[in-house]
């Protein structure tokens, strides 16, 4: 069909433009770039609250491991003075002058209650986090493979069956008991078969998405089997890992804080053993700040790592940064 524009007034000129023919521009995508992480961060930060949440957990991990590097703790200082033990904060402060490390009061040995719970929050927070790094490095990478390989798989399932039916806590107890109640002892027992729940959870995840068509394509072409399944499954996983770790960071504070509550916790002074030393205090009038002190910071570090953990698997999801 046939359009006369002689009636609009204006030339020819005006109305079209001669466009040159240039490979190189017509290559050029008009679409805003995207950036992964980049979109991730922008979904995570545009809730405030996430803002606060991360203000809290950092200013707790500086605090817990700044604050020992510059202060000097000695539990047993005041042992000989009677005066000194089990005082309110009121009672401490008037006892040694107004300073921050009474501001919690006084342990059944005359300790600063205040500087034990930063020096324990140091070894607490690195423990979880040295496990988490053990157990998520070897679960996801043994989890991608054990759902890719079908030989791996059958051997894997064994093992799961036997090993993961074994109560977690129960091995754990176990180990403690077989060895020193040292922080590499807790280390051990924590990671030894600690991975495995984590690589049978990223296996089922595997086998959803491990036929599907540019994986298929992949194996046509001889891609091996590991290099599939780091390069075309686990970038896939992201957010799953991401919620995954949120979980795990957490459960480690909590396990030792209940192993060291009853008794068969660390040897150093943790957050754990240092509620287990308390724990008469919880129902004696005028102590409670020796337990709950401890147990409130316990509380803030695994609440806080949970939400932020959590949120950042949901910012991980490539569906949340339409």
């Amino acid at each position: 069909m046939d359009y006369d524009f002689s009636g609009c007034g204006y030339t020819d000129e005006e109305l079209f433009t001669i466009v040159d023919h240039n490979d190189l521009e017509s290559e050029k995508i008009t679409a805003p770039r995207y950036s992964y992480w980049h979109s991730v961060f922008r979904i995570f930060f545009k809730k405030k609250i996430n803002i606060v949440i991360l203000a809290i957990l950092g200013f707790v991990i500086l605090f817990a491991y700044l604050y020992p590097a510059f202060t000097h703790y000695e539990e047993f200082a005041n042992l000989t003075d009677a005066d000194a033990k089990h005082l309110t904060p009121a009672g401490a402060i008037e006892k040694f002058g107004f300073s921050l490390h009474w501001v919690l009061g006084t342990g059944g040995a005359g300790q600063s209650t205040f500087d034990a719970i930063w020096f324990g929050s140091r070894i607490s927070i690195s423990l979880a986090f040295i496990c988490a790094a053990i157990n998520m490095t070897v679960g996801v990478i043994v989890g991608a493979v054990w759902g890719f390989s079908k030989k791996v798989d059958i051997f894997m399932m064994e093992v799961y069956n036997i090993i993961g039916n074994v109560p977690y806590i129960l091995f754990i107890s176990v180990m403690v008991m077989l060895f020193t109640a040292s922080f590499w002892t807790m280390v051990f027992a924590l990671t030894v078969t600690g991975w495995l729940g984590i690589a049978y959870f990223i296996r089922t995840q595997v086998v959803i998405i491990r036929d599907r068509e540019y994986n298929l394509a992949s194996r046509c072409l001889g891609t091996s089997t590991v290099k599939i399944a780091l390069k075309n499954i686990l970038p896939f996983m992201t957010s799953v890992i991401v919620t995954l770790l949120a979980t795990e960071i957490p459960s480690y504070i909590s396990y030792e804080v209940f192993l060291s509550y009853i008794g068969m916790g660390l040897s150093d002074m943790s957050l754990g053993r240092l509620i287990y030393l308390s724990e008469t205090a919880m129902v004696t009038s005028g102590w409670e700040f020796e337990f709950w002190s401890p147990v409130a910071i316990a509380s803030i570090i695994t609440v806080v790592l949970y939400v932020v953990g959590q949120n950042l698997g949901d910012a991980s999801d490539p569906r949340t940064h339409m």
